[in-house]
């Protein structure tokens, strides 16, 4: 189906709502949880006929999957062939599991991923994020990338001294990274007189972190990455239970879905359809998932979308970058705000190359905001920090100097696989 993405909406949605009636069937013959629901609620699949039926169906919550974990599997255990967890930002890491068949579809949609992106089989792609513990993502791309037939080079996470060694020798066009670890490249390039602007590298497919806005335009990570190396930036966006990336082309207006592999929804509070642009939470259907399918998944993810052609000429829908988790809005003195409009004000002072931001509970009830900076920022900047916060999010959190090392060591907990920069202990 990814060769109808250039045809009419009217279509690709013609097609993607038969791929959803398989997976709705596909659901009550084979999925405990499911069949348990369904059976609960006295629903029949057979009887869902249009969207308006559809969207009566029960959300299925992160809760669920951690509560009855082991119901979601629709597969004989035999069948399993890979296991994965989630990254654990909201809490405990939830396990999933994929057979051949997911397997296969995981490569399939990093193919497409890759294609969007621009990546053809004569380019060396270079995979900054690790192929193991437990991350489906670093194992996606492998697959995706051997699929296309692109040269790969797999250095892991970190060890920027690896990845310019790497870049020297085998020439990648395209970097897969988090855009803050880019930044680190750049660092420790400068400090040992590399001369990355004269590199192989052309572009980076951007994960973890969001490089755009809302309104599709680079924000305060993206702007500074770009001001430092020029190179053209590809915003994604997914996660372990979807098992489906949404990815930028080379036009840069929202991550375009692929419709044969993902339902979406984009809801507000009332479980209502919001319209494009205004601001809702990601619900998803998985399909042609077979060991673990998700029906009407709520992400917890805050985005927009559009469904207005693109220019690349594809007519699939496109999300915007996240905005924030649900379950993470701040209530700071009176104003409402995502942890990612701290993060921004943040990502714009560039003396400001490491922080942490901590949310707790205070007196009656109330959220307190602490952002904690290295001892060795000056009050000058500390200062300008302040006036920003004032100006751009009318409140301004504390602020706390600490060491840089602390800082590195709350960022990057034990064994995580991205930096965690938002520490909720409401």
């Amino acid at each position: 189906m990814a060769n109808s993405h250039k045809e009419p909406l009217s279509y690709i949605k013609e097609l993607q709502w038969l791929q959803l009636k398989k997976q709705l069937v596909y659901l009550q013959l084979h999925s405990p949880f499911y069949k348990k629901m369904f059976k609960r609620d006295n629903i029949d699949v057979n009887a869902i006929l249009s969207y308006n039926d559809f969207s009566i169906l029960p959300v299925t919550t992160k809760e669920d999957l951690q509560e009855y974990n082991e119901d979601f599997i629709s597969v004989p255990a035999e069948e399993i062939i890979d296991h994965v967890t989630t990254s654990g930002t909201l809490g405990k890491p939830v396990s999933l599991a994929l057979n051949n068949a997911d397997l296969d579809r995981l490569t399939n949609n990093e193919l497409e991923s890759f294609k969007l992106a621009g990546v053809k089989k004569e380019d060396v792609v270079q995979i900054t994020t690790t192929l193991d513990r437990r991350f489906m993502a670093g194992l996606a791309y492998f697959l995706g990338l051997r699929k296309l037939g692109a040269g790969i080079v797999r250095t892991g996470s970190g060890l920027p001294q690896m990845q310019w060694d790497s870049i020297e020798r085998f020439k990648p066009k395209y970097l897969v990274a988090v855009p803050s670890f880019l930044l680190k490249m750049v660092e420790y390039a400068e400090a040992n007189s590399i001369d990355y602007k004269n590199s192989s590298v052309k572009a980076a497919i951007c994960i973890g972190e969001p490089v755009r806005n809302i309104e599709f335009e680079l924000n305060s990570l993206g702007k500074r990455l770009k001001e430092l190396w020029d190179i053209e930036i590809y915003s994604t966006y997914a996660s372990t239970e979807m098992a489906t990336a949404f990815t930028e082309c080379e036009i840069h207006k929202g991550n375009h879905a692929q419709p044969e592999l993902i339902f979406t929804e984009i809801l507000d509070q009332e479980g209502k359809h919001v319209v494009p642009g205004e601001i809702g939470e990601l619900v998803i259907t998985t399909l042609q998932m077979e060991t673990m399918p998700l029906l009407r998944f709520a992400t917890g993810d805050m985005l927009t979308y559009t469904e207005e052609p693109c220019e690349c000429g594809r007519n699939t829908l496109r999300l915007s970058p996240v905005i924030g988790r649900k379950k993470q809005m701040i209530k700071l003195k009176g104003t409402s705000l995502y942890p990612q409009s701290i993060v921004e004000v943040l990502n714009g002072i560039s003396t400001v190359e490491s922080f942490v931001i901590e949310a707790r509970r205070g007196e009656l009830g109330l959220d307190n905001v602490t952002v904690k900076l290295p001892d060795t920022v000056a009050l000058e900047e500390i200062q300008i920090l302040r006036e920003q916060f004032k100006s751009r999010l009318q409140v301004t959190p504390e602020i706390e100097l600490v060491s840089l090392g602390e800082i590195e060591s709350l960022v990057y907990p034990g064994e995580s696989r991205k930096p965690q920069v938002f520490r909720d202990f409401r």
